[in-house]
């Protein structure tokens, strides 16, 4: 009985939303994955711009991580494609990032 307590306890700890931040696919210890999420037919970019959003425990999440804020940052008025990172540790600390290419 105590055995499948203390399996059902880590089962609770791990299955925390940090646990599972976007990413084509997931590890329950350790993600850290980088992905294509669009492209355009607009020429291949010379700028890159970035925005990201972390949560901790899944309790407290935070951040600006849209295509718009990304574009902003670099002055990017005509997207050329988008890349994301998606990192997490054991569903303590998550982070998603997107990266914006353009001109």
């Amino acid at each position: 009985m105590k055995n499948l307590m203390v399996i059902a306890a880590i089962a609770v700890m791990l299955s925390g939303c940090a646990a599972y931040s976007t990413a084509p696919v997931l590890g329950a210890i350790y993600t850290d994955v980088k992905a294509p999420l669009t492209a355009t037919d607009n020429p291949l970019a010379t700028k890159v711009g970035t925005a990201e959003a972390t949560s901790i425990l899944g309790l407290v999440a935070t951040g600006d991580a849209s295509i718009n804020t990304a574009a902003q940052k670099a002055g990017i008025k005509k997207i050329s494609h988008i890349d994301y990172h998606s990192t997490s540790i054991l569903g303590i600390f998550a982070k998603f990032t997107v990266y914006v290419y353009g001109e």
